[in-house]
């Protein structure tokens, strides 16, 4: 005679415990590492193209890159010449420091302050596109970069 509940019968027998067991498996093949990993070349990739089209040459700020900040983006409180080099250069560092996982949560922070700042003042109705960005750098905040980076070789949280 069967003295399980039948709550319990369908937990460890049904679709539940089918749903649940393939979510384990999942869990244990996509770890956090993996995550950490494509969300640093992922985020990164994003924010380094961006600073691409800033310059010519190597680091050398364009005019079109000022004009944009100039008509397009007026940031308050800055200069568009001051905030097209601070953007240029800081979407070419962060990303390269993302990508080592070297620095990893300052680099995340950083952006996420781009992020707020491109989310507020520049392109607000482009939310869905700047939380997607938000949660991976978020992620990388609060989890750190993982097991294949620089942080972890040098020892840094």
């Amino acid at each position: 005679m069967n003295t399980m509940p039948a709550d319990a019968a369908f937990a460890t027998r049904g679709p539940r415990a089918l749903y649940n067991r393939a979510a384990e498996h999942l869990e244990a093949w996509i770890g956090a590492d993996l995550i950490a990993l494509a969300a640093r070349f992922g985020i990164g990739a994003v924010f380094w193209l961006s600073g691409r089209t800033k310059v010519e040459g190597w680091l050398s700020v364009s005019e079109n890159a000022v004009a944009l900040f100039a008509d397009e983006y007026r940031l308050p409180l800055l200069s568009p010449d001051l905030a097209a080099h601070l953007a240029a250069y800081a979407e070419h560092l962060f990303p390269i420091l993302l990508v080592l996982g070297l620095f990893t949560r300052g680099a995340a922070l950083a952006l996420l302050g781009m992020t707020a700042v491109i989310e507020i003042f520049v392109y607000p109705l482009a939310w869905p596109t700047h939380l997607v960005w938000a949660a991976c750098l978020l992620y990388l905040a609060g989890r750190g970069a993982g097991r294949f980076s620089l942080d972890r070789v040098l020892g840094l949280r």
